[in-house]
């Protein structure tokens, strides 16, 4: 997993105006970078770089947060939390998640750097241009946690299930 000789017990992070702040209190459970076209569209960029932590694990500091619900891929949708001043996306949650897992947006993080991806995912539709580290596992679509996520985040992750059991 990312960031694992971390000295920070907490990681801030925030919007480009700084009216909303936030504080992950742990390491993320794993970070995507995903190259879907859906996360391209919707970040304007090549790909979105995602901290999947547990909600419990991430405070609201200061400020508010305006919740926008959005079309994807799955036709499940996602909620897409912004600043209601500058609307920067801070994290989003995913209907698969529901409410119990945020996606942070890597880069609203105070250090960045701090998070590198743990996998790329959806490099089947991944600009032709950009290289991938050979050394970053790379999933031409989506993947299993199981083979995937270290012990203690698949531990975490378990925690979370039993705590709030996906319906069937």
């Amino acid at each position: 997993m990312s960031d694992t000789h971390a000295t920070s017990t907490f990681y801030d992070g925030g919007c480009t105006c700084r009216q909303m702040r936030y504080r992950m209190t742990t390491v993320p459970l794993f970070v995507h970078c995903c190259h879907c076209s859906w996360c391209q569209r919707e970040t304007g960029s090549a790909f979105a770089l995602n901290a999947m932590i547990e909600a419990e694990r991430v405070r609201l500091l200061t400020g508010d947060l305006v919740v926008v619900d959005t079309p994807s891929h799955s036709g499940k949708g996602q909620r897409i939390s912004r600043c209601p001043t500058c609307q920067v996306a801070v994290w989003s949650n995913y209907s698969g998640a529901g409410d119990t897992v945020r996606f942070v947006r890597v880069g609203t993080l105070d250090e960045p750097a701090r998070f590198p991806p743990d996998i790329h995912i959806y490099t089947g539709s991944k600009q032709a241009w950009l290289a991938l580290p050979p050394d970053v596992p790379a999933e031409v679509e989506y993947y299993r946690a199981s083979e995937r996520w270290p012990a203690e985040s698949l531990e975490r992750r378990a925690a979370l299930l039993a705590k709030f059991p996906r319906p069937r």
